[in-house]
């Protein structure tokens, strides 16, 4: 990830409005297997302690950045409050 790049800070709510490529933005599969086990943690740290964490992630028009709680995860999405869905493949870092 660019120390440069421009993140857009959006609220939960309009993630619902944002379409998603198909395509992983993590090519090694190393990465992806970091990802999903960072996204574990985010959802125990959401569960048992009520905690946020920082999402950022990729649409079709560029980085955005979303701090939430993590309600579910499959092996596909991740699910936020609300029924928000944010695909697994589109999401590069979670703190």
């Amino acid at each position: 990830m660019a120390p440069t790049m421009n993140v857009q800070i959006i609220e939960k709510e309009q993630i619902k409005f944002l379409r998603f490529p198909k395509e992983d933005v993590l090519n090694k599969r190393k990465d992806q297997i970091d990802r999903f086990l960072e996204l574990q943690r985010a959802l125990s740290l959401g569960n048992l302690e009520h905690q946020k964490v920082k999402i950022i992630f990729v649409d079709d028009k560029g980085f955005k950045k979303v701090e939430t709680t993590i309600w579910g995860i499959t092996d596909k999405e991740v699910i936020l409050k609300q029924s928000t869905i944010i695909p697994l493949e589109r999401i590069i870092s979670i703190s």
